[in-house]
């Protein structure tokens, strides 16, 4: 059976890398029972997924062939297609030609190392199940992608513009975001470590369901942005926070200085920030003070009209 022998193989190379089914799972943002699943040949992992776990495990794709048949089929008859097999497309004429949308670019399922592809644009909506390490995107214009399950480290995407996108269940390590328009862009189910997103405009982003973790933060743009569930560790925020909401997060050593709050909402444990040199609106104050937060460095704005 088809899905017993994908989870022989889950198995067998989950043993020889020495991971748990706990810390395999950990890795994927899924439950433990999950794995337990594949692995007993119950279930079995979506094509997404098993890019992630190929990585994890330190094999190629091919080791799961099996799973993945139709789709290579399906691919090589439209590539056989496009080399000059025998089975030509039908000609069209110039005025069709002329009417052609302009190609977009796919680049999900790719591995690249040291590339540069500053200056990119006209991806098609999905870019998915890739492997980047020390690549260059600068100045590009990646607005309304879905980025699901990629592993992104050491990238420098400094000044593109990322609006409107999805990024899911993807690693995202020591990567420039520097002065990036991020807004309406959704974060969710990732692991951020050490990224640059000083200058980056987070206004309407939402991220939650994350790891943030030691990333700087100076001079971000946060307006109407949300942080929902997320874990924080080691964060400096600096700046204007406006009508942002930060519900049933986790902080540790998570500190907020030169900061201006004004109607942005708490609902967490605040133990873990602390504020230096910062100023709330009264509203902000009471949400503060209600999530136990040490108020010691902030200060009441005066009421409009007040001088």
């Amino acid at each position: 059976m088809l899905t017993k022998k994908i989870g022989n193989k889950i198995a067998e190379a989950r043993r020889k890398t020495h991971i748990s089914q706990a810390e395999l799972a950990q890795r994927l943002f899924i439950s433990p029972q999950a794995v337990g699943k594949w692995e007993r040949g119950e279930s079995m992992p979506d094509i997404t997924t098993f890019h992630r776990l190929a990585e994890i495990l330190g094999v190629d794709l091919n080791y799961f062939s099996d799973s993945f048949s139709s789709e290579t089929n399906e691919a090589d008859s439209t590539q056989h297609l496009d080399e000059g097999s025998d089975q030509q497309p039908p000609k069209q004429n110039p005025a069709a030609d002329k009417s052609r949308k302009k190609l977009n670019w796919n680049m999900s399922f790719g591995n690249w190392v040291d590339a540069d592809f500053s200056g990119l644009k006209d991806l098609q909506e999905k870019l998915r199940c890739s492997n980047m390490k020390n690549c260059k995107f600068i100045d590009s214009d990646m607005s309304g992608l879905i980025l699901k399950s990629n592993h992104m480290e050491g990238c420098d995407f400094r000044g593109s513009d990322l609006s409107n996108s999805q990024m899911k269940y993807s690693h995202l390590e020591n990567n420039l975001f520097n002065d990036c328009s991020l807004q309406e862009t959704e974060f969710s189910l990732c692991d951020m470590k050490g990224c640059d997103f000083s200058g980056a405009n987070f206004t309407g982003a939402k991220l939650k369901t994350s790891d943030f973790v030691k990333n700087n933060m100076a001079n971000a743009v946060l307006s109407s942005t949300s942080f929902i569930a997320m874990h924080m560790k080691d964060i400096v925020f600096e700046g204007a926070v406006e009508d942002c909401s930060f519900e049933h997060c986790s902080f540790k050593k998570v500190t907020f200085q030169n900061s201006t709050f004004t109607n942005t909402f708490f609902k967490s444990n605040l133990k873990g920030i602390r504020f230096i040199n910062c100023e709330a609106d009264r509203m902000t104050y009471e949400f503060l003070k209600n999530g136990k937060a040490d108020l010691n460095g902030i200060t009441l704005l005066a009421p409009l009209g007040i001088d």
